[in-house]
């Protein structure tokens, strides 16, 4: 370094902002991603969710048992009934970091926010923020314009119950086009109401409601496939739900004071600890832990006084003091519930043993797949891999992508125009076998699939997925749309976590190119193609994708770079994966036959 550039860091270059302007600087502080809403985790449900906190909290400590919520294009407005904020400290409460009663034990016992930052996010980051608070038919309201105050007003409010009221309007400008999914609120809301028997919460005239907290949820997140009722207990400060099914993947969902914690934390270490100790305590037995997790869906809650959370969007929690006890806790628990539940327990106990029986019959299976993999080639002929590994537990070379393609012309193009450092490339010699009604030993019996799981190194765990991102990359006809869903079947049933995690994608190419000797235009889609054609209207030639080995590499590279399309496969909340797959992918050809006819739309126009 020179001497010149030395002097160039001095006191000018050091910067000093208002809290409002590291809100707006560093949003990912505060709310992690910002996105489209498209995702379940984007900020604009984030935004939500720090308000709805304020009235679960309230109504935790005993204070009002609805929450009102309306939904009008990109304005949200959210009621509650609790206590008010005190009105003489409404525009600190939602301006001032650092500001809020949840500092005080008296007030908040089972806060889900601590930090005082949640609604002053929100505020900072909205086009427009009003709230208003009503207590004692008095009200106090502060209007907002991307955090600044802009106006205030008090007066009487005689016919208002207590509670707070919040409208906010994201900013475009941090969010970018933005639009809420009904799907993503309904599944926010529905956990709210399972984690808090007695609270109405209406979206838009929906209600939503729960009786039995987590044995519902559980319950609708299984409705066709648990082997026996969900095991169920609650007690002030832990609630616990748990089945079996027939899945070869684990599900959970925790929470604490009220909050999802989608990656999970020392809670939910604690209770798969708890849950394997009580059932092998009261089998007097020593089953493994994958022999007695697979297919469990279960549910975890908590309530903690002073909860750490790994960040500001409390999605993992960190108090490792309280694992040994509250492993200690489900261990006794699951040891009293299965001896009141003679009739659940027979049918825990098969299904355990009957993993443990074909886990051990795998084994041999897996060893001659390995041992059949090794004499033919040390390395995978399908794969060209990148240099960029993912390694989940570091967070590492997170932009690593595998394309999945279909024949060697595809494959070909794909390889001569990738990013060798992130982009890896394993191509299908034909069409994948269809596992849906298969067991898992079929995985390693196929070649082809051995392969694909080597290459993505999840034969044993996803935990080791060696790719950010798996990406489907066939060709958009019938033959190409089958193989996709071949795909999308063997991850859904036997790699399940890889989807919910987000890492299964499906690669949009274009299927036209409408060009004249000025321009030329890639349509996605027919009305794109239709809109390109009358754009250009003079001279023009339009083409027609067949397959993505039609598209020159030059083109593709495009396609697979900068403006690369990714439709992430999602799971949704409700419903069951297998009796779906079954369906459609299953034996029931007849049935699936009339299905179609009987819902087939035939295009009359001329």
């Amino acid at each position: 370094m020179t001497s010149g550039n030395r002097h160039d860091y001095d006191e000018s270059k050091v910067k000093t902002l208002s809290s409002l302007e590291h809100i707006r600087l560093r949003t990912g502080m505060y709310i992690g991603r910002t996105g489209d809403g498209a995702h379940y985790d984007d900020g604009i449900y984030i935004l939500l969710k720090e308000v709805i906190d304020n009235g679960i909290d309230e109504f935790i400590m005993g204070f009002g048992k609805r929450i009102d919520i309306a939904l009008e294009e990109n304005q949200v407005t959210v009621r509650d009934f609790g206590r008010g904020i005190p009105l003489g400290k409404v525009v600190d409460c939602v301006s001032r970091i650092n500001t809020g009663a949840k500092y005080n034990d008296d007030v908040f016992q089972f806060s889900v926010g601590l930090n005082g930052v949640g609604t002053k996010a929100v505020n900072a980051l909205s086009e427009r923020f009003i709230v208003r608070s009503f207590r004692s038919g008095k009200f106090v309201e502060a209007r907002f314009e991307r955090g600044e105050l802009a106006k205030e007003a008090k007066g009487r409010a005689k016919d208002e119950p207590d509670g707070t009221l919040i409208r906010f309007e994201p900013d475009a400008d941090i969010f970018g086009p933005f639009s809420f999914r009904e799907d993503h609120l309904a599944r926010r809301l529905g956990f709210y109401a399972h984690l808090n028997t007695g609270l109405e919460i209406c979206l838009n005239g929906t209600t939503y409601r729960s009786a039995r907290g987590l044995l519902d949820l559980i319950r609708e997140e299984c409705p066709f496939e648990k082997l026996y009722e969900p095991i169920h207990f609650r007690d002030k400060m832990l609630e616990i739900a748990f089945t079996h099914t027939n899945r070869f993947s684990e599900n959970y969902y925790s929470f604490v004071n009220g909050q999802y914690t989608v990656d999970g934390g020392t809670h939910l270490s604690a209770f798969r600890e708890g849950l394997l100790k009580g059932i092998n305590e009261f089998a007097k037995s020593r089953f493994e832990g994958d022999d007695v997790r697979e297919g469990i869906v279960g549910a975890v809650a908590i309530r903690l006084k002073e909860p750490v959370f790994e960040s500001q969007t409390k999605n993992k929690l960190g108090n490792t003091e309280i694992r040994a006890s509250l492993v200690n806790q489900v261990r006794d628990v699951v040891v009293d519930q299965l001896h009141r539940n003679p009739k659940k327990v027979e049918k825990l106990l098969q299904k355990i043993e009957e993993t443990e029986k074909l886990r051990k019959e795998l084994q041999s299976v897996k060893k001659m797949a390995r041992q059949r993999a090794k004499a033919v080639s040390i390395r995978i002929p399908q794969l060209k891999d990148c240099k960029t590994h993912l390694n989940k537990k570091k967070r590492t070379g997170t932009a690593s992508t595998i394309f999945i393609t279909e024949g060697q012309s595809a494959g070909g193009s794909f390889v001569s125009c990738r990013d060798v450092n992130t982009q890896a490339i394993f191509t299908l010699k034909g069409k994948p076998l269809n596992v849906c009604d298969l067991k898992r030993d079929a995985l390693y019996k196929n070649d082809e699939i051995y392969n694909l799981m080597r290459s993505l190194n999840i034969e044993d765990s996803i935990e080791r997925l060696r790719y950010q991102n798996v990406v489907l990359a066939t060709d958009a006809d019938v033959d190409g749309m089958h193989i996709r869903n071949l795909l999308i079947t063997l991850f859904l049933r036997f790699f399940q976590p890889l989807v919910r995690e987000g890492h299964l994608h499906i690669l949009e190419t274009p299927l036209f190119r409408v060009r004249n000797k000025a321009e030329t235009i890639y349509c996605f889609s027919e009305a794109e193609r239709d809109a390109a054609l009358k754009r250009l209207s003079r001279g023009v030639e339009m083409t027609r994708f067949k397959g993505l080995g039609e598209i020159s590499p030059k083109e593709l590279k495009r396609f697979i770079g900068e403006e690369m399309r990714l439709t992430p496969v999602v799971i949704n909340g409700n419903g069951s994966v297998p009796e779906i797959l079954t369906f459609y992918m299953g034996r029931n050809t007849q049935e699936r036959r009339n299905y179609i006819m009987e819902n087939l739309i035939v295009d009359t126009t001329p």
